[in-house]
Order: structure tokens, then C-alpha cells, then sequence
């Protein structure tokens, strides 16, 4: 059983944790709430019958665990209320689905692929200031150069970028009609 349950323990107490950080909004909680999980998991283990995964189990236990700490919290059900303003649409994925990362990642490879029209110097302003985030003045200062000197190849290579970038979609667009027009 101890092996059992440490090896429960390893594969599942991060997402056991996350859940219960974003149902109660506070680490020290979650904390003491993924205690209590593997409390009533070592308890009652004997019992899984195995009809769902492990991982299911576990989180319908941590599910139980949250609305437990809410019930004994004075006014339990106002507080879970007040946590979703339903006039607003709080349940949102900050991650973007399958679909966009799959456009997102065709989009940057077709700008690294444009960027190869572009001089060493141009690249370099532009993987500074767009790719790493930086600012005219500490791009200006990563590459020793002056910060009129960084806007006027940001300027160019902004060009350059914009006019491969449109001979290229022109080109795709005439791939695609040729093979829509095939089939």
C-alpha cells in the first residue's frame, strides 16, 4: 500500500495541488487541502473499486475536499458565489487551443522564413526587439550601436519583412488555387 500511494502521491500531487489553488485562490489552503486529499486517499484505497483512473478518483476526492473547506467557511455558499461574477465571462483559458497554437506556429515559421532576407543586422533588431522584448534603448545598448542607428534598421528591416512577407502569401495563394483547382 505505501508504494501504491507514494507513487500516487508522485504522479498527481501537482495537478491535485493546481486544482484546488484555483478553486480556493490560496496556496496555503490548496497546501493543507492536498494533505487532506491523500488523508482520505490512504483511508479509504481499499475501496477504489478501479471503475474511473486513479486520476479521476483523486480528483473527484479533492473536488469533495474544496466544498468541504466551504461549507465549514462562514457564509460557505455566498463565498463560493461571490468568486464568479456572472455577468462576466470569468471561466477563460489564458492558453490558446490546438487550432490557434498550430496557425501560431505556421505564422512564426513563415516570419523566420522571411527573416532570411534580411541582413544580419536587420535579423538582429528584429529578434531583439520583437522576439526578445526589448526596448529601442536596450536593443541599442546589446548591440553597441545608437538608438537612431536601432530605429532606422528596425525601419528597413520592418520593410523588407513586409514586402517578402507579401510575395510569399501571393505565392501561396496562387499554390492553393492551382491545387484547388486540380482536385
Amino acid at each position: 500500500m505505501d508504494s501504491v500511494f507514494e507513487e500516487l502521491y508522485q504522479k498527481y500531487h501537482h495537478d491535485v495541488f493546481q486544482f484546488l489553488f484555483y478553486m480556493v485562490r490560496n496556496k496555503e489552503h490548496a497546501e493543507d487541502l492536498v494533505q487532506e486529499v491523500y488523508i482520505r486517499v490512504f483511508k479509504s484505497y481499499d475501496r477504489f473499486e478501479g471503475k474511473s483512473s486513479e486520476k479521476t478518483w483523486l480528483f473527484s476526492i479533492a473536488r469533495n475536499v474544496a466544498i468541504d473547506f466551504f461549507r465549514k467557511q462562514k457564509g460557505w455558499k455566498e463565498k463560493l458565489l461571490e468568486k464568479f461574477d456572472w455577468s462576466t465571462n470569468q471561466v477563460k483559458d489564458e492558453y490558446p487551443i490546438p487550432e490557434e497554437i498550430t496557425v501560431q506556429k505556421e505564422e512564426i515559421k513563415w516570419i523566420y522564413k522571411c527573416l532570411e532576407f534580411c541582413t544580419m543586422d536587420q535579423r538582429a533588431v528584429i529578434i531583439l526587439r520583437y522576439l526578445q522584448d526589448l526596448s529601442i534603448a536596450e536593443t541599442a545598448k546589446a548591440l553597441g550601436w545608437t538608438e537612431s542607428k536601432v530605429k532606422t534598421t528596425q525601419h528597413r528591416s520592418l520593410k523588407v519583412l513586409k514586402k517578402q512577407m507579401e510575395m510569399s502569401y501571393e505565392k501561396e495563394a496562387v499554390t492553393s488555387e492551382k491545387v484547388g483547382v486540380e482536385r
